[in-house]
C-alpha cells in the first residue's frame, strides 16, 4: 500500500520542521513571533499524530488531536486578548 512507503518520509518532514519551529519559537525576538512557531509547531504535532494515526491504524491518536487543535485556537484567542489589552494600556 502506498500509505506505507510514504508515511516515514512525511513522518520523518514533519519532525524536522516541529523541531526547526520550535527552535523559532524559543528565539522569536516578540511575543508575536512566538505564538505564531507555537501555533505553527502545534498544529504540525496535530498533522503528524494525524498521520501516524492513519500509518498505524489506532484512532485514539486522532482522538486525542482535535481537542490539541481545539486547545491551541482557544490559546490563541487568550493571548490577541491579551496582547490588545497591553497595547491598549500602552506597555
Amino acid at each position: 500500500m502506498i500509505i506505507d512507503m510514504v508515511a516515514p518520509v512525511i513522518i520523518l518532514v514533519y519532525t524536522i520542521s516541529i523541531i526547526l519551529v520550535f527552535i523559532r519559537a524559543v528565539k522569536g525576538p516578540t511575543i508575536g513571533d512566538q505564538v505564531l512557531a507555537i501555533d505553527t509547531m502545534t498544529y504540525a504535532v496535530v498533522t503528524l499524530m494525524i498521520i501516524v494515526a492513519v500509518y498505524l491504524k489506532e484512532a485514539i491518536l486522532v482522538v486525542t488531536a482535535i481537542p490539541l487543535a481545539l486547545w491551541i485556537y482557544a490559546l490563541d484567542i487568550y493571548i490577541a486578548k491579551y496582547l490588545e489589552k497591553k497595547s491598549e494600556i500602552g506597555g
